[in-house]
């Protein structure tokens, strides 16, 4: 029997295209490339013979966490909007060393991160959008809304925080049992991996002992590159943002069991963003709150992507 998350990869992919999305490989610059998953009608939207195309729709943006690629993270989400009749145009990048996105440049920081993911969106052309952020992914969007505020409408965050502060970052590692990151994010054995779930989600359901094992063995490539992230991604107290400025509404949608950012973490962040800023807790999840819990966290996020 083969590895099941590389047999679902091509089943998932064309389900992605039942429901008018396409992958699309796009550079950044020499030596840099990211993937994403567009929506198949807006590739002509710029073609200056195409007299027929429409204004486009509102676009969302997906980012992903640390450890999953793009489409595995939002696919729930993904879905639901694509086949609900709401009236957005979905993006779903890959980040950096992860999934088909790679660069031969050392730069590992969120803020080069959430640069290439800017410059991404722009040779897509889209100029404007609203982001939903899980974990890493959110730290990554609010970077991207502080350099590029005029490209973030809104945004929508789970399981994140503004920066990865050392506070916070040595606080979340004793909760969780652990003394740094690679070691919690990149396991290399399956009981590493079954931690990993068990800490992310509110109750792990039983799964047999080869999704485990097939797990490992499919989404921790680049652990050299995704180390470095790492290291790089925690910054000290005294060079983290004291009072965040951001234009946007946001919205943070976590779930109210999260063992790595727990509620009093998500309700310091929320009182730091100020007014623009509600929160939300969905009951009876964890860090993993998008796959969890999917019918109620997309009906938040449909609600509040309606009302931005």
């Amino acid at each position: 029997m083969g590895n099941v998350f590389a047999i679902m990869k091509p089943i998932i992919h064309g389900v992605l295209k039942a429901i008018g999305m396409t992958s699309q490989m796009v550079e950044i610059e020499p030596g840099t490339i990211m993937h994403f998953w567009v929506p198949t009608e807006t590739i002509h939207y710029h073609n200056p013979n195409n007299k027929l195309s429409n204004k486009p729709k509102p676009a969302v943006v997906f980012v992903h966490g640390f450890v999953s690629n793009g489409i595995l993270t939002w696919l729930f989400q993904v879905l639901s909007l694509r086949t609900s009749g709401a009236d957005f145009n979905i993006y779903v990048p890959d980040l950096l060393f992860f999934g088909d996105s790679f660069t031969d440049r050392p730069e590992r920081s969120t803020s080069f991160q959430a640069d290439c993911l800017a410059k991404g969106m722009m040779k897509l052309g889209v100029e404007k959008f609203s982001l939903v952020g899980f974990s890493y992914g959110g730290i990554v969007g609010f970077k991207l809304a502080q350099l590029y505020p005029h490209m973030v409408e809104s945004m929508v965050m789970s399981s994140t925080v503004i920066e990865l502060t050392e506070s916070i970052s040595n606080a979340s590692l004793k909760n969780i049992g652990f003394t740094n990151w690679p070691d919690f994010l990149l396991p290399k054995t399956v009981s590493g991996v079954k931690v990993l779930l068990s800490i992310g989600s509110h109750k792990l359901p039983w799964l047999p002992e080869f999704f485990f094992r097939d797990f490992l063995e499919v989404m921790f490539a680049n652990r050299k590159e995704k180390t470095e992230l790492l290291d790089a991604l925690v910054v000290s107290d005294n060079d983290a943002i004291i009072t965040p400025n951001y234009s946007q509404r946001i919205y943070l949608l976590c779930g109210d069991d999260d063992k790595i950012f727990n509620m009093a973490v998500s309700d310091n962040m929320k009182q730091k963003l100020g007014e623009n800023t509600t929160i939300e807790y969905i009951k009876k999840a964890g860090h993993l709150v998008q796959l969890e819990r999917p019918c109620s966290y997309n009906h938040y996020l449909k609600k509040f992507l309606s009302y931005s």
